[in-house]
């Protein structure tokens, strides 16, 4: 029996010459003598470099599988959703902007002099989902009703010539988002375990509600096997008699309801929304199809069998454990779309009424009058609105939402979570967040001073306007921060959530172009740079600014001999901020450093507040 030889076979190739240059060494060293012509047209050289070939294509996939698998460094658009999705993130398509609205209606006095009353019998009730339109054409709803009987703001409209009240206006207030309402319906015959229906639009941005044809709702969820869902209760006294007497302060009670019908949303790739059922078939009680003692038996002289057919292992399948598959009826799905920067509108633009609906009507009372002067305006400007998210804010979010947990401990954690609010509650432009100070009332000498509050946390925000200019985030959102983080916070942490200060600046700067260069556009190139280094997306909240790496930045732009000169300077009153900052106190080594009370530098008008000049050698 021969001596097998070991051959050192290596297994670190991966491209084409050194899977190539492996071969040919490797025929040499242990087939010196069967083939010798490595010549380029040989036939030799054909199978080797075929073979090469094939080793060449294997290890780019193999490298392009192993890398689209990691969230990290993954590049499909397909891979990307899909591990976030499994991350537990749900993308963003777009986000609304949203805004208070305030909503006026008329009524007739009843009583003179003293005793004159607004006659409360003409108040209004208005359904949610009022359908709303902005001077700028951008659509909005209401998404809670409004009812003029609950508490309203009264006021004097009108007085007659007897110097007697004639008319009272009423005002509430409501919250508002922007987006246009669509519904469609999907029929449903034989059920189908996970089965799946996609949404049309690719800029849906939330799902309003689903009912199927007996008035069922079905409800969305977080995942299939999520069997209890948070549901509104109008806090009236029908619904509660002791808890209706603070229905002015919270007008709904959140209850906890248990439902099968439920269902999952997906972002694809293709930017549409499907929704995805339960995999329940069976129209049994799960306790009827699962297997226990009492159909099973165990053999014990006190269980009696009560089946003699052996249990199918799928049962277990067909259960409302993941929620029940929708069948034999049809499904009327209602949600919104739209939602970008272009939704940011101004204060008091929101006038139009596209369509409403009235909740009560009483007999013996002519509400015609009290209808038609139903009137609306938002009196703070509309925010929040924001396009897609990018692939790298997809990956990046999903991560740090992964490493959350669905909970916030670290400061990164609430951060996180804050740029993971669903869209349907508006968005936040920036946010940061800072341990809470105290005044030290045990230090007599020094009573001024402060000191950590280890129980608070300061949270600091800003949004985005229709320009992509920073904003005061307006209540509606910070309410909704409130709600939502609230979840996810320890016992302990308390949430202060504040704006953040905005400081407009300035640069003027000069530059020597390099000879030959036409100057003008040397400089329309400088000024290119810097808006995109200083644009609002870069900015953070208590970022710094290195003046020097913007100086390198227009060194480098192509014509560019030297920078002379770089200044900032401080833009307030106005249309700018009215914050004062020191510029010169704040610089040091080069880089402008924030204040003490958490800021955001701007550059509001960069086309006027970015002046540059050329100046000869």
């Amino acid at each position: 029996m021969s001596n097998l030889i070991k051959k050192d076979v290596k297994y670190l190739n991966k491209d084409f010459a050194q899977f190539r240059q492996n071969l040919i060494n490797f025929a040499k060293n242990y087939f010196p003598d069967t083939y010798q012509d490595f010549n380029e047209s040989s036939p030799g050289m054909m199978f080797i470099e075929m073979a090469s070939y094939v080793g060449d294509v294997l290890s780019y996939y193999t490298d392009t599988s192993f890398r689209e698998s990691l969230l990290s460094s993954a590049q499909e658009n397909s891979n990307i959703l899909a591990l976030s999705q499994l991350f537990g993130y749900k993308p963003k398509l777009n986000s609304p902007s949203k805004s208070t609205l305030d909503v006026f209606q008329l009524v007739i006095a009843s009583g003179s002099g003293d005793g004159a009353r607004p006659d409360m019998n003409y108040a209004l009730s208005i359904g949610s989902d009022m359908e709303l339109e902005s001077e700028e054409g951008v659509k909005f709803r209401t998404i809670t009703p409004v009812d003029f009987n609950d508490d309203p703001d009264i006021s004097v409209y009108e007085i007659d010539a007897s110097n007697n009240v004639a008319r009272y206006l009423l005002k509430k207030q409501v919250e508002v988002e922007s987006g246009d309402i669509k519904s469609l319906t999907f029929t449903f015959n034989d059920p189908k375990p996970y089965d799946k229906i996609v949404l049309p639009d690719s800029d849906v941005i939330n799902i309003i509600d689903v009912t199927d044809s007996a008035g069922n709702n079905w409800y969305e969820v977080d995942y299939l096997a999520q069997d209890t869902i948070f549901e509104d209760i109008a806090n009236i006294p029908f619904n509660d008699p002791e808890l209706s007497a603070h229905r002015s302060t919270v007008p709904y009670i959140l209850k906890l309801r248990k439902t099968p019908k439920r269902f999952v949303t997906r972002v694809r790739d293709d930017n549409r929304l499907e929704l995805q059922f339960g995999s329940g078939l069976s129209a049994d009680q799960d306790e009827e199809i699962i297997p226990n003692p009492k159909n099973v038996g165990s053999g014990l002289e006190y269980l009696k069998r009560t089946t003699t057919d052996a249990i199918d292992p799928s049962n277990f399948l067909y259960t409302s454990t993941y929620g029940i598959a929708p069948s034999s009826t049809t499904l009327t799905v209602r949600y919104s779309i739209g939602g970008s920067i272009s939704d940011n509108v101004g204060v008091n633009s929101i006038t139009k009424i596209n369509n409403i609906t009235y909740l009560n009507e009483v007999a013996n009372v002519d509400l015609s009058d009290s209808k038609s002067s139903v009137a609306v305006t938002n009196p703070e400007p509309a925010i929040g609105g924001k396009a897609k998210q990018d692939l790298e804010s997809i990956k990046q979010n999903a991560m740090a939402a992964f490493a959350a947990q669905n909970r916030a401990i670290t400061r990164e954690d609430y951060i996180a979570r804050i740029y993971s609010l669903p869209s349907r509650y508006g968005s936040v432009a920036k946010a940061y967040i800072v341990g809470d100070t105290q005044i030290n009332t045990a230090d007599k000498l020094y009573p001024a001073d402060t000191i950590s509050n280890p129980f608070a946390l300061n949270l600091y925000l800003l949004a985005y306007d229709s320009d992509k200019l920073f904003i005061e985030p307006n209540q509606a959102l910070k309410e909704n921060i409130r709600t939502y983080i609230s979840q996810y916070r320890m016992l302990t942490d308390a949430i202060n959530i504040k704006t953040a200060f905005i400081i407009n600046l300035a640069i003027d700067f000069q530059i020597i172009t390099r000879p030959n260069y036409n100057s003008n556009e040397v400089l329309l190139a400088c000024i290119a740079k810097l808006k995109m280094l200083l644009s609002n997306d870069r900015m953070q909240i208590n970022g710094p600014i290195d003046i020097s790496g913007l100086i390198t930045a227009v060194d480098q732009v192509d014509g560019v001999q030297s920078v002379t000169n770089f200044d900032f300077y401080n833009k307030s009153g106005g249309s700018y901020s009215n914050n004062k900052y020191d510029i010169k106190g704040a610089t040091k080594n080069s880089i402008l450093y924030p204040s003490l009370d958490p800021c955001i530098f701007e550059i509001k008008y960069p086309n006027n507040d970015i002046r540059g000049r050329v100046i000869k050698p």
